[in-house]
C-alpha cells in the first residue's frame, strides 16, 4: 500500500501552501463578499415580497414573502454561496496549519541541531 499523504513538514508543502494562500487570496475574497451580499440582500427580497403581497398584516405579508418563489430561489442560491465561501475558508485553514507545521518542525529542527 503506497502513502500518497502530503508530508506537511517538507519545505515543497510549505511552498504549496504559501502559493495556495498567495493565488487564492482573490478567489476567496469573491466568495466572501458573494456569501455576505447573498446574506444582505435576502432582506431587500423580503422587503419587496411583503411590499407586494396583498395581505393587511404584517405577519401575513412575512409570511408570503417567506413562502414566495423569489424568496425560495434566493435562500437556493445563498446555500451555494455559503458552500463555496466555507471551502475557501477551510482550505485556507489547512493551508495555515501546514505552514504552522512547517514552522514547528523547523524551528525543533534548529533545537536538536545545538544539541548536537
Amino acid at each position: 500500500m503506497t502513502d500518497t499523504r502530503i508530508d506537511h513538514f517538507s519545505d515543497e508543502a510549505a511552498q504549496k501552501a504559501l502559493d495556495f494562500l498567495r493565488f487564492q487570496a482573490g478567489e476567496a475574497a469573491i466568495s466572501r463578499a458573494n456569501r455576505i451580499y447573498m446574506e444582505e440582500f435576502r432582506k431587500t427580497i423580503k422587503a419587496n415580497c411583503m411590499a407586494a403581497s396583498p395581505e393587511k398584516t404584517l405577519t401575513a405579508q412575512e409570511r408570503d414573502a417567506y413562502s414566495s418563489p423569489e424568496y425560495i430561489a434566493h435562500l437556493e442560491a445563498m446555500r451555494a454561496a455559503i458552500e463555496l465561501d466555507e471551502v475557501h475558508r477551510w482550505k485556507m485553514v489547512a493551508a495555515q496549519a501546514t505552514i504552522e507545521a512547517w514552522r514547528t518542525h523547523q524551528a525543533n529542527r534548529r533545537g536538536e541541531q545545538k544539541m548536537q
